[in-house]
């Protein structure tokens, strides 16, 4: 059975740790109206999705 034969130290735990986190989803510019949106989903700001309105966004 496999035993570390020395206790990791706080620094090295941590660097370990820190290779785990989370990506920030990426940015692209709006087609139709500039808002900064996901690629290849529609636009929350206009509805727009490929030069096409797909949702009907209204002002409330």
């Amino acid at each position: 059975m496999a035993v570390p034969k020395r206790r990791k130290s706080k620094s090295r735990k941590q660097m370990r740790i820190k290779s785990h986190k989370k990506a920030m989803p990426a940015l692209s510019k709006c087609r139709q109206c500039g808002a900064p949106s996901q690629p290849h989903r529609v636009c929350p700001a206009c509805g727009y999705y490929a030069k096409r309105q797909v949702l009907s966004i209204t002002a409330d």
